[in-house]
């Protein structure tokens, strides 16, 4: 079982230390909001998609039960990864803090889901720091009274989500490289589901459906001449037949910039295919995983970073889907 860079045993079982703990950054195929709900919240049909961008923490273990947290600058102090800690306190009895370290590298409201990350990180790293054992369905129950989006970070595969986003089925997807750009400013989902121009009737699909669409875009891919068989290649096969994000026209609205960084994006990926991440800000498009994408002429205040999609989350092993010992 990995647990992280560094890990430090206990003598009362449980682990003293866990550092370099990633929390990496989620992708958004497409977003439907089918409808809203009586209690205001919004059923969805989304695909979540892992890629290499990551947050990294530090846990140490305290015995005065209190939780602190250092970095993080701009957060509240009671950011996602402190409020992971003090639900798991709550909700087990466990006497026992954490002093964490959060070294932030994910933009914020960034519809990458780092927050989210971040206090599914501090759930699956505590429950082994503590010795808690708690079952990644347990865990994951907790992780949704934190957002819509923490459970699939405990869940640790690539998913097709309904519901608010809880209701999780693995599907496999293509590890693509991906150039992912965000203008330089964030959103609020609060907002963005909030919005009068939202449309809330998106018809709803299958998990068969998209995993029948995506078995032939991989057929269409093999028959592309071979120097197309790049990740470029593989957006041209997809194309944008399935699905799509319905809040990419609220976020525009509200950032207009998002429209420029995802012409940017197109320009200089050549795939074709560029997509909102959540409720944005972010946007991605496939990229040559061998491509050089330098930032000429790119807004000073735009962050651009290569990413590779990942099968599965790097923590998954630190959950168990088995019964509790």
């Amino acid at each position: 079982m990995s647990r992280g860079n560094g890990c430090c045993g206990a003598p009362d079982g449980g682990f003293a230390a866990l550092y370099n703990v990633p929390a990496p950054a989620k992708v958004n195929w497409f977003v439907h909001v089918l409808r809203q709900r009586a209690d205001g919240y919004h059923e969805l049909q989304t695909v979540f998609q892992f890629i290499d961008w990551c947050d990294w923490l530090d846990f140490e273990r305290r015995d005065d039960g209190v939780v602190s947290r250092e970095g993080g600058e701009g957060l509240p102090a009671e950011d996602l990864s402190v409020r992971a800690a003090r639900l798991l306190q709550a909700r087990t009895g466990c006497r026992l803090g954490v002093h964490i370290r959060l070294r932030k590298a994910i933009p914020s409201q960034a519809g990458l889901g780092g927050g989210s990350s971040d206090a599914a990180s501090t759930l699956l790293a505590l429950n082994l720091m503590w010795g808690l054992g708690l079952r990644r369905a347990e865990l994951m129950d907790l992780a949704l009274e934190l957002g819509a989006d923490v459970p699939v970070f405990v869940f640790g595969r690539n998913a097709f989500a309904q519901g608010v986003g809880e209701q999780l089925a693995a599907v496999e997807l293509p590890a693509w490289s991906l150039l992912v750009g965000w203008p330089g400013a964030g959103l609020s989902t609060a907002a963005m589901f909030g919005s009068d121009i939202l449309t809330r009737n998106t018809p709803a699909e299958t998990i068969s459906g998209f995993t029948a669409f995506l078995e032939s875009a991989q057929g269409a891919r093999q028959v592309e001449p071979p120097d197309a068989r790049d990740d470029a290649g593989l957006a041209r096969a997809l194309g944008l037949e399935f699905g799509h994000n319905d809040l990419q026209a609220v976020a525009m609205a509200a950032l207009p910039e998002i429209g420029a960084i995802g012409d940017w994006l197109k320009a200089r990926t050549g795939s074709g295919f560029v997509a909102m991440s959540g409720s944005g800000s972010a946007v991605f498009a496939p990229c040559d995983p061998d491509g050089e994408f330098g930032q000429v002429a790119i807004d000073p205040g735009w962050k651009v970073r290569k990413c590779r999609a990942l099968p599965g989350h790097p923590l998954f092993g630190w959950a168990s889907d088995g019964q509790q010992q």
